[in-house]
């Protein structure tokens, strides 16, 4: 009797602990939930406040005619490629130094890191102005159309002040972000905004500017992602400079890509918070809340991808009647935001992906993969779909859905593989790696050595 009664307590025992654990990681998830949430809402609502001051622009620029639009579309396309893009991408590789650096508690490094930043951003401008005052002759060689090449390099020329602000805006948004610090960034960003309507209006409507207006107070967007994203979008606005009417399936494909821009501050958003949460649980040696982290982050990408698709759906044909009234224009873009929304569904997660791969230190681990998935499947669908087999303006948005689908699982499998403990242990290394000359090994404050394999010690959690 007495032998039953305590193998009975200790299933119940059993059972009491099972239930405890259990417990334990569902307010460990919600926990997690709540931190992404609360760092991703005022990123988002400062990419969205960025993102109206570009549609502000479009919509000025849409009542000033069909080929003023067209123009401005392939000027921004052109902005992003060469420039913009490029930006991004090279600040993009502070952030994870800059996460991982206030996880482990070293804010000098956090600091030099902001200033190199600034310094590699501004001599990195140089060339890009002198590209862009000699764009309207390259325009011409690749057989674009005079008008559209001459208008494009005025946008371009009044664009140059914002590339240099760009340069200080990017580093200053990932120091900030790393330290978990968003609201300054947005308070600034409505500011400008506020003033962003009147002044369109000053310039373009009172004192008919006309092109140049709009760019006099256009900062460009800064929803970032990894450079090779952004140009293959871009590449797709100039090869429809080659399709049949290229005013109309330019101007279509500028607005696609104000929708699409508008769409990714969702994902972009939640992908930077997730950089930031994973860089910082790396960098305070915590590997399986840096892994939950990104768990969390991938099943709410998900979720935004659907709804992101539904929305496309939904607003096919009211959606370009807010830039233009072209009946070709409207036609083109009714007819490709089904297959939009269809790719947000890859898109979201694998922005996400980006975010968590950028928060564990292995930028060149993501470029490999946009590279494979938009220039290896995206680009010979797209030119095979809208050249070679005549599907024309659809067949280069269902090159980028190849694109999107082949990009996602491929990010998916990445983060699926991850070694955790080990990126902890790299973590360590790279925050102190101001500290260290030479080879794989460093040396700490104290003047011992410090190895990948002695480096740290993980403590499994309970889950």
């Amino acid at each position: 009797m007495e032998s039953t009664k305590t193998e009975h307590d200790y299933h119940y025992s059993f059972i009491e602990d099972k239930e405890n654990t259990s417990s334990s990681c569902f307010s460990e998830i919600m926990e997690e939930l709540k931190s992404l949430l609360l760092l991703a809402f005022p990123i988002a609502l400062t990419a969205l406040i960025f993102y109206s001051r570009s549609i502000v622009s479009m919509l000025f620029l849409g009542h000033l005619g069909d080929l003023q639009l067209a123009a401005g579309s392939l000027a921004i396309a052109l902005a992003n490629i060469t420039g913009y893009s490029v930006l991004s991408g090279l600040a993009l590789g502070m952030e994870p130094l800059c996460s991982q650096a206030f996880g482990a508690n070293r804010p000098k490094l956090l600091s030099l890191t902001l200033h190199r930043c600034i310094i590699f951003l501004l001599l990195s401008s140089l060339p890009i102005s002198f590209l862009w005052l000699n764009i309207s002759a390259i325009l011409r060689s690749l057989h674009q159309h005079p008008d559209i090449a001459t208008l494009a390099r005025t946008y371009l020329l009044f664009s140059l002040p914002d590339l240099v602000t760009n340069s200080f805006l990017h580093p200053i948004r990932i120091y900030l972000r790393a330290q978990g610090i968003t609201h300054p960034l947005t308070q600034a960003s409505l500011a400008g905004t506020l003033l962003h309507l009147p002044f369109n209006y000053i310039l373009v409507t009172r004192l008919r500017f006309g092109v140049a207006g709009p760019l006099l107070r256009l900062a460009a967007p800064s929803c970032l992602s990894v450079c090779l994203e952004w140009w293959w979008y871009e590449i797709m606005i100039v090869l429809c400079g080659l399709l049949m009417d290229p005013t109309a399936t330019v101007a279509s494909m500028g607005v696609l890509i104000q929708t699409t821009s508008f769409i990714y501050v969702f994902p972009s958003s939640l992908g930077f918070a997730v950089s930031t949460r994973v860089g910082n649980e790396l960098g305070a040696n915590r590997p399986f809340r840096a892994k939950l982290s990104a768990v969390v982050s991938v099943f709410l990408s998900a979720m935004m991808g659907f709804s992101a698709m539904v929305f496309a759906t939904a607003m096919r044909h009211m959606w370009g009647r807010m830039f233009t009234t072209d009946k070709d224009i409207l036609r083109l873009t009714s007819a490709a935001l089904p297959i939009l929304g269809l790719c947000e569904i890859g898109n979201c997660p694998q922005t996400v992906g980006c975010g968590v791969v950028r928060g564990t230190a292995r930028p060149s681990m993501a470029a490999n993969v946009n590279l494979s998935a938009f220039y290896l499947v995206g680009m010979p669908v797209a030119v095979g779909l809208g050249f070679w087999l005549d599907v024309g303006f659809c067949g280069l948005w269902l090159g980028l859905l190849s694109a999107q689908v082949c990009c996602a699982g491929l990010m998916l499998y990445v983060i699926g593989t991850t070694e955790w403990e080990y990126e902890a242990q790299r973590a360590q290394l790279l925050t102190l790696a101001d500290d260290v000359e030479g080879n794989d090994s460093g040396v700490d404050d104290d003047g011992r050595k410090v190895s990948l394999t002695g480096v740290a010690t993980v403590t499994p959690s309970p889950c």
